[in-house]
């Protein structure tokens, strides 16, 4: 069994889950994984998949799981950490399919119970998918250590966010421990609960881009970001205030977000573009808002290495404070290829009689562009992008 604890999972599907209960418990939607590297999976893999997506239905939180989200994660309440201590994984929400080497994989359901399926979907795919064709990881711990001492000696603030696309949780387990060791008070956490849990440090997570995509399709492209940014204070309360802006591209995103938030979110992530652009972009923004950046953070954390994180700590010197949210280039940096998988939200609906909409995520990168064709076209056309 892949994925044998509860928490093996990352933080901002649990921020995200307790946000949809309290708001859109009725909500509907399907998930998609999508094959961008075009990888094709060995005979038997759908088969394979199933049965280790069976067995998370056998998965419970443990007592010493609750104790720690309880301790650690103070914005959710008790009847939240209560729930999940009850929750159980529904197989039946997963439907897998598998011709030739192409496999079909999408996930449908209340939002509130599906949320939780995207993480651990992806790392069983991952490590599955090393597992059946062999491969063997490489230097494992010493790359790790090689990564943990520049980065500090570089002075970059960073965490872990590689559980999607792992090379397998052994590797995984084993970095996390080499970066505490070896990074000193520039390793802030991990997204992954567990680990976090385990080694006694901080779960990092908050905003995803499925958050901003529901609001999208359901309010439209010119009220998704005050709308999902709204939402989120109105559960939150101020906590977990680092927040994307690339949904919908940044231009957009800055045009709607408004003063109250610029000071009362924490900061911005780049996920994806430029990220020397991107920073310009964001200092001009609190300067012109009469806000130091130098209050305020950018997490950067779109497919970095040590090259790009330095290059990027150089340019932002003294301007704006940095962190870097570093994911596949911990966890499947062992001489495999990463796969280059996502799961992405595609469809909602406000309760599962009314119709599906489709929700589309745009991206700062053109080619990462998601969902359906002609729904993409009708956000650009709406918010006036090329």
């Amino acid at each position: 069994m892949i994925i044998q604890y509860f928490t093996d999972n990352d933080l901002y599907k649990f921020t995200v889950m307790h946000a949809i209960q309290k708001l859109y418990p009725w909500s509907f939607v399907k998930y998609e994984f999508m094959n961008r590297g075009k990888t094709a999976f060995p005979v038997g893999f759908a088969e394979a998949l199933r049965k280790e997506v069976n067995h998370l239905s056998e998965l419970k939180m443990s007592k010493e799981e609750k104790k720690y989200i309880s301790k650690r994660c103070y914005f959710f309440d008790p009847v939240f950490i209560d729930f999940l201590e009850g929750y159980q994984y529904n197989p039946e929400e997963v439907h897998i399919e598998q011709v030739g080497g192409e496999l079909k994989v999408s996930i449908e359901g209340f939002w509130y119970r599906t949320v939780l399926w995207e993480v651990p979907l992806m790392a069983i795919i991952s490590e599955l998918y090393f597992r059946m064709t062999g491969a063997i990881p490489h230097g494992v711990e010493e790359r790790a250590k090689k990564k943990a001492l520049s980065l500090k000696e570089i002075g970059a603030d960073h965490s872990e966010f590689g559980t999607r696309r792992r090379f397998s949780f052994d590797v995984h387990d084993k970095v996390v421990a080499s970066l505490i060791e070896n990074s000193g008070l520039s390793f802030k956490g991990t997204s992954n609960v567990f680990l976090a849990m385990k080694y006694n440090t901080t779960p990092i997570g908050t905003i995803p881009h499925e958050w901003f995509m529901y609001h999208g399709a359901l309010f439209g492209y010119r009220a998704a970001t005050v709308k999902a940014l709204e939402a989120w204070v109105d559960v939150f309360q101020g906590s977990l205030g680092i927040t994307l802006t690339d949904t919908y591209t940044t231009d957009p995103f800055l045009n709607s977000f408004t003063l109250k938030h610029a000071k009362l979110f924490d900061g911005v992530r780049w996920d994806s573009g430029d990220p020397f652009l991107f920073t310009d972009k964001i200092i001009r923004f609190y300067k012109e808002n009469r806000i130091d950046p130098i209050s305020k953070t950018i997490v950067y954390s779109d497919s970095l290495n040590l090259e790009l994180v330095a290059e990027i700590k150089r340019y932002v010197k003294g301007r704006i404070h940095d962190a870097y949210g570093i994911g596949t280039y911990f966890t499947n940096d062992v001489g495999a290829n990463p796969l280059n998988i996502v799961i992405k939200l595609t469809e909602v609906k406000v309760n599962p009689k009314s119709e599906y909409l489709h929700a589309v995520k745009l991206s700062d990168s053109p080619g990462k562009h998601t969902g359906n064709e002609e729904e993409i076209n009708l956000s650009k056309l709406t918010l006036n992008l090329k």
